[in-house]
C-alpha cells in the first residue's frame, strides 16, 4: 500500500506539520488487547523528532513508492520486499523507547511482526507535500547502517566532479614543476668565471678562409665599483633592473614590464634582471643560443649567484663586462669612447647616457640626425627614472642638458673598404643569420665572407681611375658584383673610405632606378603572354589621365616591339605596356627579383610612371634583380657572410635557396632585348674588348640626379650607380649625367678585370624564342633629332642617352593607367576615397627624386 493512503483508523497526513497531537489514534497491532492512543507527550516527541528529521537532506523519502514497493535500507543495501520478517525485526530493533516507526515497513493495515505501532502513512509527494520523513531512526523500514541511520546521499552534480578533478590535476602540475624546479637548481653547478671575463673580438676574413680582413678587439678597462659615481650607478639601476637591490636575481614583473615596454615603445628597461645579463657575459657555459634549456640554466645560476654574493659583487661585474657600443665593454672604456674622461668624472647626465645606451649600443654610438631625437628621448626617460627612484632631485634633472658624446674614434683596422666589409657582415649576421651585436663582438667568431679579395681591388681601381679630377665630393659611387648561380656578393665599392664615409653606397644608400627598372616592366609582360615582337606606341608626348608623358628629348618613335622599345629606352612604349598588363604584375614581378613590397609606395605602385623607374633601390639589390635574369629567371637574395666558426670550431655555413621569378625561356628573350641595348642601344660603352656576350640596362633619372649602369654576363652581374647624398642633379666634370656614360665606363673597366681574374670561359646567353629586328630606326649616327655628341672619353662611342621624361609630371599628376580591380584595394581608383592610390595615383615623388 501506498504511503499516501490512510490507515484503518487514522487521517490522511501530508506532512509533519500534519500531524494532529490530539485526536490521531492507530488500529491495534496483533497480539494487542486494546487500542493504543498517543498521548499529547508522544505527539510532541513524534513532532519534534519529524522537524529533526526534516532538516536532513540524507533521509531516505519513501513518498514515491507504490503498495509493496520495495524500501532501500539505510546503509545501501536494497529490501527486496517490505513484507520481509527480517527488516521488521530490524525495524523493532532499531526502535527507540517512546517512537514510533513511519507507516509502511509492513504496510498499512497489515500485521507485522513484533511489538510495533502502525502511524498513520504520509501523504505522497506526489499530491504536492513534502514527503514525510519517519519519526524514529529506522525510519523507511530500515535500521541504523553505515550510515547511522541516515539514507544514501545525494550524488554530487557532474560539474563539482569535474572541478574537483581539474584542481586536483593542476595541483599535481604545479607540485610537478615545482618538483622539477628544486632539482634543476639543485643539479645546475655555477660556472666557472671565464678568465677574467675577457671578450674575444671577431675576426673576418675573405672568401678563401685564409686572407684577413680585420680583427677588431675588445676595448675593456675593468674598475672597481668605488671608483664609478654613485650616480652612474644609479642610472643604470633606473634604466636597467629598478628592484635589483631587493629582488633574488630573477624577477618575473621584469619580464612582464620588457614586454609592456616593447608594446609601448618606451624600452626603459629589458626581460633580464641585471643579475642575469652579468650571468651571460661573465660566467663561461652559460651559452648565447635562444632556447629554453639555456634560458633556464641563466635562472638557476642567477638564483644560485643571488644568494652566494653580494649585490655589490654583481653589480661591480656587470658594470666592468656589460656592452656600451663603440667597442666599448665596461663602464671604464664606455666613458673614455664617449666622453674622453676616466669614469670616476662622469656627471650624472653623462652616466645617465651610458646607461641608456646598454640597450640600444648602436643606435647611441653616433647621436646624430633622425637617431638624435630617439637617443634624447630615452636619456631624458632614464634621468625620470633617476628622480621617480629619489636618486635624483626634480630640480637637478630639469636642469640637466643633454651630453653630446664626442665624435667616434675609428680605429685604422677599419680604413679604407675594410670598415665597410666588416660593418655589412656583422649588419646581415644580426638581421639574417640570428646573432646579436654583443655575440659577434665577444664570441671570437671567424666570419668568412663572400668578398674576392683581387674582385674588391679591382673594383676599388674601376671607380678611382674613371672618376675625373674636381667631381664634387657629394657625388657617392656604388657598385656590387654578384654570383648569378649562389647570390654571393663577390665584390662592392661602399665609398671613398670607411672612415671619411661610414654609411655604404652600395648597401647602405639608395637611389631612385632610372629606366634600370624596366627590365621587370619587361619581364611581367613576358611573364603575362606577350613576345618580343609584341608593339606599343612610342610616339611622344603622350597623355595619360590628362598628365604629358614624354621621351627622352621628346624623340618619338611611333610604334616599337620589346626589342626597340628596350633598346632605345622609350618612356612612352613602357608606359602603354604597363597600362596594358596593370601596374600589378609588374610589382608582383619587382617583390620576386628582391624588392620588397613595403620600399615600393602605394602611390608608386599605382602611378603610370612606374616602370620608368620611380621606386629607389639599393645597388645591391639592382645587382640580385640582374643576377636573376642571368641565371635564367631564378633569383637569390644576394648575401655576404659564407660561415661562422666559433672558438670550439663548430661553423655553420650559409646559402640562399633560388626562387623561380620568371621562366627560363622569358628570361631568355628579356636578356636577349637587353643584349641589343649593349650591341647598339644605350650602353654601348659597356661592351668588353674581348667580345663577349653582354647585356644590361642604363638608368637615368629626372635632371640626372641618379645614372645608372646595371650589366650581366652568365656568370657575373654587377650594377654601378652614382647620385648625389644630398638629392642634386650630378655635374660632372666632362661626362654628361646619363647612365649610359661614366658608370658605363667604370662597369667595363672593372668586368675587363674581373674576367681574367676569375678565369671566366666565354659562355653564350640562352637562345631567344624568336629575334625580332628593331622595330625603329633611327639616324645613321644613331643620336636622333636634338641631340649632341656626347664627349670623347676614349671608350666606344655611346648611342642616345637615357630617357625619363625630360619634364616630370608632380606627383599628384601621376595618372594610373589600367582599370581598378575590385579585389585589390591599392587599384588605384582615383573614385575610391578609401584607395592609397587613388586620386589619380601618385608617383611618390617626381621620377628621379632620391628616395
Amino acid at each position: 500500500m501506498s504511503n499516501g493512503r490512510k490507515g484503518p483508523e487514522g487521517k490522511e497526513r501530508t506532512g509533519p506539520s500534519d500531524a494532529d497531537p490530539v485526536d490521531t489514534e492507530v488500529a491495534p497491532p496483533v497480539g494487542e488487547d486494546g487500542p493504543t492512543t498517543a498521548t499529547p507527550a508522544e505527539h510532541t516527541g513524534e513532532t519534534a523528532q519529524d522537524s529533526e528529521f526534516a532538516r536532513r537532506d540524507d533521509i531516505s523519502q519513501n513518498g514515491d513508492k507504490s503498495d509493496g514497493a520495495a524500501v532501500p535500507a539505510t546503509d545501501g543495501a536494497e529490501s527486496p520486499r517490505a513484507e520481509n520478517t527480517d527488516d521488521t525485526d530490524e525495524t523493532v530493533t532499531g526502535t527507540v523507547a517512546g517512537t514510533e516507526p513511519a507507516a509502511g515497513a509492513a504496510g498499512v493495515g497489515e500485521p507485522g511482526n513484533g511489538d510495533t505501532k502502525t502511524m498513520p502513512a504520509a501523504a505522497s509527494s506526489k499530491q504536492g507535500g513534502p514527503p514525510e520523513r519517519g519519526p524514529g531512526p529506522g525510519a523507511g523500514g530500515a535500521g541504523r547502517g553505515r550510515n547511522g541511520g541516515k539514507g544514501p546521499r545525494e550524488p554530487r552534480s557532474r560539474r563539482s566532479r569535474y572541478l574537483r578533478r581539474a584542481l586536483f590535476v593542476l595541483l599535481g602540475l604545479i607540485g610537478f614543476f615545482i618538483a622539477a624546479f628544486g632539482i634543476a637548481y639543485v643539479l645546475t653547478p655555477v660556472p666557472s668565471p671565464q678568465e677574467e671575463a675577457i671578450a674575444q673580438g671577431p675576426t673576418f676574413y675573405y672568401s678563401d678562409g685564409k686572407t684577413q680582413i680585420a680583427k677588431t678587439g675588445v676595448n675593456r678597462d675593468a674598475v672597481k665599483l668605488d671608483r664609478i659615481p654613485k650616480s652612474t650607478r644609479d642610472a643604470v639601476i633606473a634604466a636597467e633592473n629598478r628592484s635589483f637591490y631587493d629582488d633574488p636575481g630573477v624577477s618575473v614583473s621584469g619580464t612582464t614590464r620588457a614586454l609592456w615596454s616593447t608594446v609601448s615603445g618606451r624600452q626603459l628597461q629589458g626581460g633580464s634582471t641585471i643579475t642575469q645579463q652579468m650571468v651571460r657575459n661573465y660566467y663561461g657555459g652559460i651559452g648565447k643560443e635562444v632556447s629554453v634549456t639555456r634560458k633556464l640554466k641563466e635562472v638557476m645560476v642567477s638564483l644560485k649567484v643571488g644568494r652566494e654574493k653580494s649585490k655589490d659583487w654583481i653589480l661591480e661585474q656587470y658594470l666592468n663586462t656589460i656592452y656600451f657600443g663603440r667597442d666599448a665593454y665596461g663602464v671604464q672604456a664606455a666613458a673614455r669612447a664617449y666622453y674622453g674622461k676616466d669614469v670616476s668624472q662622469l656627471t650624472p647626465a653623462e652616466g645617465a647616457y651610458l646607461a641608456a645606451a646598454i640597450q640600444q649600443p648602436s643606435n647611441f654610438a653616433d647621436p646624430s640626425g633622425a637617431q638624435r631625437a630617439s637617443a634624447e628621448q630615452r636619456w631624458r626617460s632614464v634621468v625620470d627614472n633617476m628622480v621617480r627612484d629619489g636618486a635624483v632631485q626634480p630640480a637637478e634633472a630639469v636642469s640637466m642638458k643633454f651630453p653630446v658624446p664626442r665624435k667616434a674614434h675609428i680605429t685604422d683596422v677599419l680604413k679604407g673598404q675594410r670598415g665597410y666589409m666588416v660593418n655589412v657582415a656583422k649588419k646581415e649576421l644580426t638581421e639574417r643569420r640570428g646573432y646579436s651585436e654583443d655575440e659577434i663582438n665577444r664570441s671570437g667568431l671567424k666570419i668568412t665572407t663572400t668578398f674576392d679579395k683581387r674582385l674588391m681591388d679591382a673594383m676599388r681601381r674601376s671607380v678611382n681611375q674613371n672618376v675625373p679630377d674636381g667631381m664634387n665630393k657629394k657625388i657617392r659611387t656604388g657598385a656590387v658584383s654578384v654570383d648569378p648561380r649562389t647570390g654571393q656578393v663577390l665584390a662592392f665599392y661602399g665609398g671613398r673610405g670607411y672612415l671619411e664615409e661610414a654609411l655604404s653606397s652600395s648597401f647602405g644608400d639608395w637611389a631612385q632606378a632610372g629606366s634600370g627598372f624596366k627590365p621587370i616592366a619587361l619581364a611581367a609582360a613576358l611573364e603575362d603572354g606577350k613576345s618580343l615582337n609584341t608593339t606599343y606606341d612610342g610616339s611622344s608626348p603622350q597623355y595619360f589621365g590628362g598628365a604629358s608623358i614624354e621621351n627622352n628629348e621628346n624623340e618619338s618613335f611611333g610604334s616599337v616591339n620589346l626589342v626597340t622599345a628596350t633598346q632605345r629606352s622609350v618612356n612612352t612604349a613602357y608606359v602603354n605596356l604597363a597600362k596594358d598588363i596593370g601596374n600589378k604584375k609588374i610589382v608582383e614581378m619587382a617583390e620576386k627579383m628582391g624588392i620588397p613590397e613595403e620600399q615600393m609606395k602605394p602611390e608608386q605602385r599605382t602611378a603610370a610612371t612606374l616602370p620608368l623607374g620611380i621606386v629607389s633601390l639599393h645597388p645591391v639589390q639592382q645587382a640580385g634583380v640582374y643576377a636573376t635574369f642571368a641565371s635564367e629567371g631564378v633569383h637569390r637574395t644576394p648575401f655576404v657572410v659564407k660561415s661562422v666558426t666559433d672558438n670550439e670550431d663548430h661553423e655553420r655555413t650559409f646559402t640562399e635557396k633560388g626562387e623561380r621569378a620568371l621562366s627560363q625561356q622569358n628570361a631568355r628573350d628579356a636578356t636577349y632585348a637587353m643584349q641589343q641595348v649593349v650591341r647598339g642601344g644605350t650602353g654601348t660603352a659597356a661592351q668588353l674588348p674581348d667580345g663577349r656576350d653582354v647585356a644590361g640596362k642604363t638608368g637615368t633619372t629626372d635632371e640626372g640626379r641618379a645614372i645608372w649602369f646595371n650589366g650581366f654576363i652568365p656568370q657575373m652581374a654587377t650594377s654601378v650607380a652614382m647620385f648625389r647624398s644630398d638629392g642634386k642633379p650630378l655635374d660632372i666634370p666632362g661626362y654628361g649625367a646619363y647612365g649610359g656614360q661614366l658608370p658605363a665606363q667604370m662597369w667595363r673597366t672593372y668586368m675587363s678585370d674581373a674576367v681574367n681574374i676569375k678565369g671566366y670561359e666565354h659562355e653564350s646567353f640562352g637562345e631567344p624564342s624568336s629575334r625580332p629586328g628593331g622595330g625603329w630606326t633611327g639616324p645613321p649616327d644613331g643620336l636622333g633629332p636634338g641631340r649632341t655628341e656626347p664627349p670623347d672619353t676614349g671608350e666606344p662611342s655611346e648611342p642616345p642617352p637615357d630617357d625619363l621624361p625630360s619634364i616630370p609630371a608632380p606627383p599628384t599628376d601621376l595618372p594610373t593607367i589600367f582599370p581598378p580591380d575590385p579585389d585589390d584595394p591599392g587599384d588605384g581608383n582615383p573614385d575610391d576615397p578609401d584607395d592609397p592610390g587613388g586620386g589619380g595615383g601618385g608617383g611618390g615623388g617626381r621620377p628621379g627624386g632620391i628616395g
